[in-house]
């Protein structure tokens, strides 16, 4: 083979990669750092045992090489057995299959797991051939796909750009969305109270008010985060993930790998009562996002959850000059403390015609709900009308 002939390798873990071909194209220079596609991100998930086969996650990623081992494209790749740990929910899908006499599992997976957050997810150094590489880890994993029987290959929080060029090399697009919050330029945290209607500039500020009496906010970083934050934050986690999914996903030594590789891109805020942490929660810095993880407290307490996770994020974008805040999937309640709807994609392939017809006109219908839900909801929000925080910024 020539030693610049492109291939494709399957690797069945990111321990078969160096950490630096890996980040030259899953964070190449010209594009916004994103966390979540490191290298130090994906293998600890592998490395700790919250990815692997035993938990429904078997990694079996694409690298598109030259024949002398260059890296020039590649592609986070999971052998689904359910659909856990998602946020694209499919659960549906694969019911009917399977009532109709069908085989949904194992599927294909290209996503983060545990993460909806919008990114890139057919990762290239930007150049002439970047698209061509880009075709052909998708013809790579519809072939493997077609090969090992699966269902289905499905790609999840796409950017917008990703998704229109997926949906002309004929994969099936959905759409939801979620609540982002946008820096436009603030310098306090009184900046953004200005842009809002009297009436909810009160109930903001009553809020906050509220959640603070008798707390300490701390916000660590790198080096200022010990191990004694990790456990104090652990132990929220698992509280929060025993209660809304029953087994949380990630495990200790997650945590305690993230905090080694990552601690500069981590942002850990805790709430402190009287010297002992009550509440916290977990952020993952980008060059212009801020990305809310994981949040948990000792016990109930009015209008916690929302200083926590929302306000105090957006105190540290408007410092640091971050554009948006992502905030997690879901969750209505973030519109009234200035969150807006904000657009996400997902792409689909299926394998059998018939499945593939039923979802495709199942998915026409919901994209226009999901578009008329956004257009109402951005009429809902507490800013004053017409402002451009009513506008939806896009993914």
């Amino acid at each position: 083979m020539d030693d610049k002939t492109p291939h494709i390798r399957m690797i069945t873990g990111l321990d078969e990669v160096t950490e630096a071909a890996w980040d030259r194209v899953a964070n190449p220079e010209g594009e916004p750092y994103d966390p979540f596609l490191s290298w130090a991100f994906l293998e600890a998930l592998e490395r700790s045992g919250a990815v692997a086969p035993e938990t429904g996650w078997t990694p079996c990623h694409l690298l598109l090489e030259t024949g002398a081992g260059e890296v020039l494209a590649a592609l986070p790749l999971y052998a689904k057995t359910h659909s856990q740990g998602e946020f694209v929910f499919d659960h549906a899908w694969a019911d009917a299959y399977e009532r109709a006499g069908g085989q949904y599992f194992p599927k294909l997976l290209n996503a983060v797991p545990f993460t909806p957050v919008t990114g890139r997810r057919r990762l290239t150094t930007p150049g002439p051939d970047a698209e061509r590489w880009r075709q052909a880890l998708l013809m790579g994993a519809i072939q493997l796909a077609e090969q090992n029987e699966f269902s289905s290959l499905h790609l999840n929080f796409l950017t917008g750009t990703e998704a229109g060029q997926l949906e002309t090399e004929g994969l099936l697009i959905r759409d939801d969305q979620q609540f982002h919050w946008v820096n436009h330029g603030y310098d306090s945290f009184d900046d953004v109270l200005a842009t809002l209607s009297s009436a909810k500039r009160k109930n903001l500020r009553k809020e906050r008010h509220k959640a603070q009496q008798g707390l300490d906010f701390v916000q660590l970083t790198g080096a200022e985060i010990g191990a004694e934050h990790w456990d104090a934050f652990y132990a929220f986690y698992i509280d929060t993930g025993s209660r809304k999914w029953g087994q949380p996903y990630l495990n200790r030594e997650t945590f305690a790998l993230l905090g080694d590789r990552l601690a500069e891109k981590i942002l850990l805020i805790l709430a402190y009562e009287e010297g002992v942490p009550i509440a916290g929660a977990l952020n993952f810095i980008g060059d212009e996002t801020l990305y809310g993880r994981y949040w948990g407290c000792a016990y109930a307490r009015p209008m916690l959850h929302f200083e926590t996770c929302y306000y105090q994020a957006m105190d540290y974008a408007i410092a640091h000059r971050l554009r948006t805040v992502e905030a997690g999937a879901q969750g209505g309640h973030k519109l009234a403390r200035g969150y807006v709807p904000t657009k996400t994609h997902s792409a689909h392939w299926i394998a059998h015609p018939g499945l593939r017809t039923a979802i495709d006109h199942y998915l026409r219908r919901e994209r226009a709900a999901v578009d008329e839900e956004a257009a109402y909801l951005r009429t809902r929000t507490p800013f004053k009308k017409p402002s451009p925080e009513n506008q939806d910024p896009g993914p």
